[in-house]
């Protein structure tokens, strides 16, 4: 955009990113910040400083950029103004004169953030023109007649239509065909120069050619002495879910809609599977449950594809007894049984602000989900920050949720990853007619594997409809049975004929006739397969 100083009439040009605050978007937060000079930390005085705020603000220092504190929403009846700034003074170090106090309803303070923008935080300082190209790969997007739109930031040198460029990660090559700026739509130019952040197109049609943090150099110029700029890093998946497109002919539509939307989210990743129940789909990975949540809207939203998603699961890593490591991301290529091999369990570090007068239900809490208490501390504003190790299937589990409610929604929670654990994790089978069904079984600690499984079972009862025939659902831990529920077939009286029972009093004939409807269902169920509606699966596998 395109800022006037009201005072000096000078104009800048100013390039805002937006960047969500939950803990499961930090890999975009991360990414974002290695394009940026200086930073905006708001904090919504009605709530306070939240967790993810505190991480958000130690990533920007890390990188050494300046720093605006801006609180929001001062006009709430219910905002705590004075507490919110001795909070970011005495947890962030920051002078009370530099916060700035604005309310977007009411319009207070909202002149003054752009100029406090121009003031406090530095130009692009590190760029020059003369030096050979080096820019960095922002964010991208797919237009559907240009293709793959890359948003830049020029470092050093300039980019002009006609230059040939060459990805540092890639290793691909491409023909720029247009440049702009953005005001905020696209607006065409010569080039762009050091310094400058815009479009460009490339002639990039395929969605896999632009990754997030990449470097273009001008082709020719890639040597051991261009390096490439910092902020490329390979997200790593902490959940995985599999994507099932509700019709299988739309599979391929599938596909084209989660390639189109991981363009601009490389965080997703995703691969072809085929399940036994659901035809073929795909196995995703996600940085937490909120991501993973917001993907599948944004298929349905953006896409118009309706697809099922399976329960979410973290990766563990197994060692197999010659001490051999491999990752396991599917309840299917998980070991049978766990005897002869150890299981890293993924932990993280969450630290969790909330009132002191939630703190006993919150350790509470911490202890059911296998938690273990490292750290409290005590805030000038009756708050405390709890920090806890956990196991990381704990929290993509219905955690956040939970904590949620015993605190009445004040709580905040973020966390980083730590090393994993060895711990005792198996994998529960679910069984249909003595039949695995691969999108219902699980992995979880031994703990929680008898009342998961008889949960899972007792739910699965309540949605399968009734059949000809009769229906036993088993949920198996290494292969012995441990809960079991039946479904008891339709039955037909076979006993009453015309209105007038059958063989009068000879219970011989009676006998007969019932042995006989009794083969006859035995053969049935052999030879059926139950069918799960989609309804029926979308209920079993919500928590």
């Amino acid at each position: 955009m395109v800022h006037r100083d009201p005072k000096t009439g000078e104009t800048f040009m100013l390039n805002l990113v937006d960047t969500p605050g939950h803990v499961d978007f930090s890999y975009e937060v991360n990414r974002s910040l290695s394009a940026c000079e200086g930073v905006l930390l708001l904090v919504d005085c009605s709530q306070g400083i939240q967790a993810q705020t505190l991480a958000t603000y130690y990533a920007a220092k890390e990188r050494d950029l300046h720093v605006v504190p801006v609180l929001t929403k001062i006009d709430m009846p219910h905002a705590e103004v004075d507490d919110s700034i001795l909070s970011l003074s005495s947890l962030l170090d920051v002078d009370p004169d530099d916060v700035l106090l604005t309310s977007a309803k009411s319009g207070d303070g909202i002149n003054d953030v752009l100029p406090a923008v121009v003031e406090r935080l530095p130009p692009p300082v590190e760029c020059d023109p003369s030096a050979p190209l080096r820019c960095l790969l922002v964010d991208s997007y797919y237009d559907d007649y240009r293709g793959t739109v890359c948003l830049v930031k020029v470092v050093d040198g300039a980019i002009f239509p006609g230059d040939k460029i060459y990805s540092a990660h890639q290793k691909t090559k491409h023909d720029v065909q247009e440049t702009g700026l953005l005001l905020p739509g696209r607006y065409k130019t010569k080039g762009l120069y050091a310094g400058q952040v815009g479009y460009i197109i490339a002639g990039m049609k395929s969605t896999t050619e632009a990754k997030v943090g990449d470097t273009f150099f001008r082709e020719g110029a890639a040597s051991a002495d261009l390096k490439a700029l910092p902020g490329f890093q390979e997200a790593r998946s902490m959940v995985f879910a599999s994507m099932y497109p509700t019709d299988d002919s739309s599979f391929d539509e599938l596909r084209v809609a989660i390639e189109k939307l991981t363009l601009n989210d490389a965080s997703v990743t995703a691969q072809q599977e085929t399940s036994g129940a659901l035809g073929m789909g795909f196995r995703c990975g996600f940085l937490g449950l909120l991501h993973m949540e917001v993907f599948h809207q944004r298929l349905s939203d953006e896409q118009g594809i309706q697809v099922m998603v399976t329960a979410p699961m973290v990766p563990y890593t197994v060692i197999d007894p010659k001490g051999k490591q491999f990752t396991v991301e599917t309840p299917g290529a998980f070991p049978e049984s766990t005897k002869y091999y150890d299981v890293l369990e993924p932990m993280v570090e969450a630290s969790i602000i909330t009132p002191a007068s939630y703190l006993g239900p919150v350790l509470a809490l911490a202890k059911e989900k296998r938690g273990i208490q490292t750290n409290l501390v005590y805030l000038e504003d009756e708050r405390v920050i709890v920090t806890i190790n956990v196991p990381w299937q704990e929290v993509v589990t219905n955690f956040y949720n939970e904590l949620k409610t015993i605190s009445s929604g004040y709580a905040t929670l973020n966390y980083r990853e730590i090393e994993p654990q060895k711990s005792d994790i198996v994998k529960v089978d679910l069984l249909i007619n003595g039949k695995v069904l691969d999108a219902l079984s699980f992995v979880c600690h031994r703990s929680r594997a008898t009342p998961d499984g008889r949960a899972l079972c007792q739910k699965l009862k309540r949605v399968i409809d009734r059949q000809q025939y009769e229906i036993s659902i088993q949920a198996a831990l290494g292969g012995k049975i441990f809960a079991k529920e039946r479904i008891a077939p339709y039955r037909k009286d076979v006993l009453i004929k015309s209105g007038k029972t059958v063989g009068g009093g000879d219970s011989t004939r009676k006998k007969k006739l019932l042995a006989k409807q009794k083969q006859g269902k035995r053969r049935m169920r052999t030879v059926a397969n139950v069918q799960l509606s989609q309804d029926a699966f979308w209920s079993v596998l919500s928590k």
